[in-house]
């Protein structure tokens, strides 16, 4: 086989009308999309998609889950497959960057190495995995492939039950299919997503392309403090037993856990509900919503622990009941040193500049990495911002992004 690989690009024009075309299917006239999981909307772009799919002359494929991709026979038959994409859902009233980018990038990979007529010795497939943005359950179509994916996350999703169902139904999925989608870890040759960084580090440092080394492990609890429910006027300041009072002191104190003694991991109360809930009467129930992130598998442990014996001791200082419900886990995940290579070797290549940095949020290639070389490519966020309409990358770092990851696909296949 020659170099002329190298000399490979997208299609730029094609590429991004794509794009475009994308965001106009649940688009919320602000700059944004509104498309959760199995959402109308969602199953409206998923059959744009397939339209395209078929249009550019492949193979479509839909498994168990729900996950839509096009398939491409480069490879030997029966050979490996190697996956690249990411996901077409979003946040409600989200941004239309986050997960399109990847699976159009994805999509075009495979027609520009289709066009050139390239044999590669594996096989290609662009995938949209079902729900990655948690509206249902979370990662839930690449949990299936890898076959992680259990009874128990179907029984009790973040989401609710009857969302989940109500999902299911619309897009004619059946529970019992989800469980049997996995594949074969021998059968993936490895996994490649683009995506944008979703924060201000390569903005800021006037860089093109971050490689992810590390996405970030994710943890949450619901947390309840009971006190006891009072008339706020006849009792006494310091009578009271106000569950409010140790939600409030729990999440100032959270920040100055996380700042003073663990650098580069994060802490968040995102959602705080009090009982009986009426301006003239002290809280007798706190109830709120705990969620934490690390790079790394020692300091998530010890954030682990040290946040919930933060949470016990306030509790006790303020003479409240504290319980406690853990409500999900993600493990810090490293990426391919390989894969990672490969990246910066494409970048190199492209004459953009790059840098390794981690992942502070999940993404579907933390479950594949548990099944085959897996490695991620970030382009900038424009202020940072990210699930929101606001979310913004730039059309030239689109376009770069795409080229590295295609570039990035055939370094891991050629050499």
């Amino acid at each position: 086989m020659t170099d002329n690989w190298k000399d490979i690009r997208i299609n730029p024009d094609r590429f991004w009308a794509n794009f475009e075309a994308q965001a106009e299917i649940g688009a919320t006239g602000d700059g944004g999309v509104n498309r959760p999981a199995l959402s109308e909307a969602h199953l409206a772009v998923r059959d744009w998609f397939r339209q395209q799919v078929d249009s550019a002359g492949l193979a479509f494929r839909l498994d168990g889950a729900g996950n839509h991709s096009a398939v491409l026979a480069c490879g030997p038959a029966g050979g490996q497959t190697l996956l690249l994409g990411s996901h077409l859902d979003s946040v409600p009233y989200g941004g239309r960057f986050d997960g399109p980018l990847g699976v159009l990038a994805a999509l075009e990979v495979l027609q520009v190495v289709q066009e050139a007529g390239l044999k590669l010795p594996v096989n290609l497939e662009a995938i949209d995995f079902t729900d990655e943005e948690g509206t249902l359950v979370g990662v839930l179509g690449s949990s299936a492939l890898v076959g992680s994916l259990r009874l128990d996350d179907l029984q009790t999703p973040r989401g609710g039950r009857e969302a989940l169902l109500a999902g299911l139904a619309r897009a004619g999925l059946d529970e019992s299919c989800l469980l049997a989608a996995g594949r074969p870890a021998s059968s993936l040759a490895g996994y490649l997503e683009l995506h944008i960084e979703q924060g201000p580090r390569l903005i800021e440092a006037s860089l093109g392309i971050g490689i992810v080394t590390d996405i970030v492990g994710i943890g949450s609890y619901r947390l309840t403090f009971s006190g006891s429910a009072n008339h706020a006027g006849t009792t006494p300041m310091d009578a009271r037993k106000d569950a409010g009072l140790g939600a409030a002191a729990f999440i100032l104190a959270v920040r100055r856990l996380v700042l003073e003694e663990f650098p580069g991991c994060v802490a968040n109360v995102g959602a705080v509900r009090f009982e009986p809930g009426a301006f003239n009467i002290v809280p007798g129930l706190a109830e709120l919503i705990l969620e934490f992130r690390s790079p790394r598998k020692e300091s998530f442990a010890l954030l682990e622990e040290a946040l919930l014996a933060l949470a016990f001791d306030l509790a006790e200082q303020y003479d409240l009941g504290l319980q406690y419900e853990f409500l999900g886990r993600h493990q810090p995940t490293p990426m391919s040193p390989a894969v990672s290579q490969a990246v910066a070797a494409a970048a190199e290549a492209l004459s953009l500049r790059s840098i390794l940095l981690a992942s502070g949020a999940g993404h579907d290639a933390q479950l594949l990495a548990e099944a085959c070389p897996s490695g991620m490519v970030f382009i900038p966020s424009v202020g940072g911002i990210s699930h929101s309409p606001d979310e913004f990358s730039r059309r030239k770092d689109c376009l770069n992004g795409a080229n590295v990851l295609l570039q990035t696909c055939l370094r891991m296949v050629y050499l």
